[in-house]
């Protein structure tokens, strides 16, 4: 993280250890709202789970951000704000006591309880509830790592209800940033007596007890997911939309028929080469805001022809990341060769020395490193990524790109995308799609696709001296030395060729003119449907 590692922390304990006021939706003065606040948005994708434990993608983790609500929230701008807390402080380095709210309920009018939020984050963490993030963020909390690979306890998890509305977090080193992690929804609060009648079905609606702005009312797989805003929630008198219809479809031009027949108010992605267009045809409806994010490909390190380091370098090499970005998905992205990207604190980017090398110099190279790991002339590759035709696109390209310049022929297998998180998880995988936004402004929600016993690591690497330097990096409570060490770190595993780096995020979408809230300053693409409204039109 950068120099403001120490302070920047003090500082949110500081401003948060008072009462705080509304947080939702402003609305200008002066601004006419729509007799009817319905809001239809495409989610990118059906949600594999609506389970805050089991959310994993993004389309999952929008809709779980409206139906839970964590200690702390992130605003339309992407900034820090109270949620279920009040307010927080830090009474030692490694030591946080939060204050919940007392107004704040369940959507069956239950009240929120310090136990609710223990019981949530045992059960988070409990290997038997298999969550694919228990492993990403359980090395932040005492005892985290114990308690998800199942050597300790849920009891020992370093959380502890001082009194039903006073909960003490225990951090496994000093966590400056442990305010933004609990904007996450897997630090969500669990309705206990709920889960606990209905197992499985538990998300089901009708069943479903949350405590976010909004409550499930319909889910029709495949089709749309309904949601209502929520009379018990702590803020309601501040929510605008009463309605929000969540869409999974994974076609991007199918995304933008919907939206100019005013069939969907909020297009998730624009597929490549809409951008330009669409910015001279809808200049007030577009959108395009810089991400911490990074699209890659992973790479299954256990296959037996890319375990060989020789041909993932090679097949990384000879992609030109300049035309990717330029010409196929044309929407403003820049290239990428790092797992680090521009923006994040915790670490500086690095790249590959080859990266600035004319193209036939790569290709030269590539093909020679090919012929030194066996691999011939013709040889298969498979290329595994989901139903879209933006990453349709960019597939052609790589798989274009593989056989001019090294003969290579690409089998191209296009999934659900359902499909293609079991396969990656399980690696049933050749070279798969992937991408990854931050969680959290730090480094160390990117390394998590690195590092060996991750479960967010598809591409099964593992390097254990640079794991050591990760320990002792956030181990240390000097911010620059903590930077050198993770950046190193960052260096080695990625000079293993652990995955292919593509490019850094940006969001371009189009969003109805008649949409208030939405900022493109939003660096995560967190956004909360309480922070957005309809204007009258």
């Amino acid at each position: 993280m950068s120099t403001r590692y120490a302070l920047r922390g003090m500082a949110l304990a500081v401003a948060f250890c008072s009462g705080a006021a509304s947080w939702a939706a402003t609305v200008p003065a002066g601004t006419a709202l729509h007799a009817k606040q319905e809001f239809v948005r495409n989610n990118g994708s059906e949600p594999e789970s609506l389970d805050p434990a089991l959310a994993e993608s993004v389309g999952a983790n929008q809709i779980a951000r409206d139906l839970f609500e964590g200690l702390t929230a992130t605003n339309t701008s992407g900034k820090l704000v109270p949620g279920v807390a009040e307010a927080w402080k830090q009474t030692d380095p490694t030591t946080w006591v939060f204050t919940l709210r007392k107004n704040a309920t369940w959507s069956n009018g239950d009240p929120i309880t310090a136990d609710d939020f223990v019981y949530g984050w045992r059960r988070f963490l409990d290997p038997k509830t298999a969550s694919q993030y228990a492993t990403t963020f359980a090395p932040f909390i005492l005892n985290g790592m114990d308690v998800a690979k199942g050597s300790k306890p849920g009891t020992a998890l370093g959380v502890k209800a001082l009194d039903k509305l006073r909960l003490e977090v225990k951090t496994q080193t000093p966590v400056a940033f442990l305010p933004e992690l609990m904007a996450n929804t897997q630090f969500a609060p669990n309705h206990k007596a709920t889960i606990e009648k209905h197992g499985k079905d538990w998300t089901k609606p009708g069943n479903l007890i949350g405590n976010g702005a909004f409550v499930l009312k319909d889910w029709q797989v495949n089709s749309k997911v309904v949601t209502e805003k929520n009379a018990k929630y702590w803020d309601a008198g501040a929510v605008v939309l009463t309605k929000v219809v969540f869409l999974p479809v994974e076609d991007g031009n199918a995304d933008i028929k919907l939206f100019q027949s005013g069939e969907n108010d909020y297009v998730y992605q624009l597929p490549p080469g809409t951008y330009e267009p669409l910015k001279k045809s809808n200049p007030k409806e577009i959108k395009n805001g810089p991400m911490l994010g990074l699209r890659f490909y992973a790479i299954n390190n256990n296959d037996p022809v890319m375990k060989d380091v020789r041909v993932r370098k090679a097949l990384s090499m000879v992609l030109d990341r300049d035309i990717l970005a330029k010409k196929v998905t044309a929407d403003g992205q820049v290239p990428a060769y790092g797992v680090v990207v521009k923006g994040i604190s915790g670490a500086d980017v690095t790249a590959y020395d080859w990266s600035t090398w004319p193209m036939d110099k790569r290709v030269a190279e590539a093909k020679k490193l090919l012929a030194e790991a066996g691999v011939k002339p013709g040889a298969k590759i498979k290329f595994t990524y989901n139903t879209s035709e933006y990453h349709k696109k960019m597939a052609i390209f790589t798989a274009s790109e593989w056989k001019t310049k090294l003969a290579l022929d690409t089998e191209m297998d296009n999934l659900e995308f359902k499909v293609l998180l079991k396969k990656r998880h399980d690696g049933d995988f050749q070279i798969a799609r992937h991408g990854w936004v931050a969680d959290y402004n730090d480094v160390t929600t990117f390394l998590t696709l690195v590092q060996c016993d991750s479960d967010s690591n598809d591409n099964k690497n593992c390097n254990r001296k640079a794991e050591e330097l990760i320990l002792q990096g956030n181990q240390s409570m000097d911010p620059a030395k903590r930077k050198t060490l993770l950046t190193q770190a960052a260096k080695m595993i990625m000079d293993d060729y652990p995955m292919i780096p593509l490019l850094q995020y940006t969001l371009p979408r189009l969003v109805k003119s008649y949409v208030g809230g939405y900022d493109e300053a939003n660096p995560m693409d967190h956004f909360r449907s309480k922070d957005f409204y309809i204007i009258k039109h």
